[in-house]
């Protein structure tokens, strides 16, 4: 994954991994896992992790809140039917829209 996505304060909206693009080859996802790494220490309470789904392929998860200005890292991390595990980041940018 590449890239920022700007998120609003106010909005709650459903961001997406698409693992079956990348590489799972008949594996399946066993467990997902989300977690917000705040850029600068202290601000994570403000972005809000609901309804997690993993469902074909795909992890999902809504985020909501945030503190204008700020820039998190929502990670997701995958465990696989064969014991392995995987990562991913999605950098969050909060901004008033």
């Amino acid at each position: 994954m590449t890239g920022v996505f700007l998120k609003d304060p106010g909005g709650r909206l459903e961001y997406q991994v698409d693992w079956q693009s990348d590489y799972l080859a008949g594996r399946s996802i066993m467990a997902s896992d989300w977690q917000v790494l705040p850029d600068q220490a202290g601000v994570a309470a403000a972005l809000t992790l609901s309804a997690p789904r993993l469902a074909d392929g795909r992890t999902a998860i809504t985020l909501g809140g945030g503190r204008a200005g700020q820039l998190y890292r929502v990670v997701n991390r995958i465990t696989l039917a064969d014991g392995n595990s995987d990562e991913r980041t999605l950098l969050v940018r909060v901004e008033d829209r």
